[in-house]
């Protein structure tokens, strides 16, 4: 709370507040890359590949086999679109794909 504001704030806000802080996108995109994967990359894609961490506008993912490495190599360009249209500019600005060992 700043100084004389006597309201109190939302855990939420506050949260929100600390991940920016951190360099991270905020709550909302956080929360809109982890829960609605599915949305963002379509059923095939998720069954295969998911996020892992969103840090400084690198997403990392973890895919279960090399192809699939490679196929989500392969769609990086139009996937940081996508990611720019649903999450907002600068949100994801490269993705980190690693193989599941």
């Amino acid at each position: 709370m700043s100084e004389g504001d006597d309201e109190p704030r939302t855990v939420g806000s506050s949260l929100d507040d600390v991940l920016r802080g951190l360099g991270n996108p905020g709550v909302a995109a956080v929360r809109t890359v982890f829960s609605g994967w599915t949305e963002l990359v379509g059923d095939e894609t998720a069954g295969h590949v998911r996020p892992v961490s969103l840090d400084g506008g690198c997403l990392l993912v973890v895919v279960d086999e090399p192809g699939w490495a490679t196929r989500f190599r392969y769609e990086q360009a139009s996937l940081l679109t996508r990611f720019a249209d649903e999450l907002g500019h600068g949100v994801v600005t490269r993705i980190d794909v690693r193989v599941r060992s």
